[in-house]
């Protein structure tokens, strides 16, 4: 008998120097705005789901991401950015602050969420 064994993902922030990374799947081109869960990658690391109506086309999907989530979770835009994946699903964001605060405010808003 053969057991199959899913192991939850892991939490998308990365506390960094001078703030908070955070690992994202993005799909673009949506029917509308989402913020989604948690999904974990084959290696098990976290990356949290997120949809836009934006395409993917000079950048207006990853200006629509900032947005998104500056706007859900009360951030100034101009200290959130795209630092990995700008052409890719999968992208790293990367929020200027205190990382330890923003890693704790920001799980528990999705902790709520789901």
């Amino acid at each position: 008998m053969r057991v199959l064994q899913f192991a939850l993902a892991e939490t998308p922030f990365k506390v960094v120097p001078e703030g908070l990374e955070v690992q994202l799947r993005v799909t673009p081109d949506a029917s509308r705005d989402s913020i989604g869960d948690v999904v974990a990658d084959a290696q098990g690391n976290g990356a949290l789901k997120l949809a836009v109506t934006a395409v993917p086309e000079k950048g207006k999907a990853n200006t629509a991401v900032i947005k998104l989530l500056a706007k859900s979770w009360r951030l100034r835009k101009t200290d959130c950015q795209v630092i990995r994946g700008q052409t890719e699903r999968n992208k790293t964001l990367f929020i200027r602050g205190d990382g330890k605060n923003l890693k704790a405010t920001l799980q528990q808003i999705i902790d709520h969420s789901t």
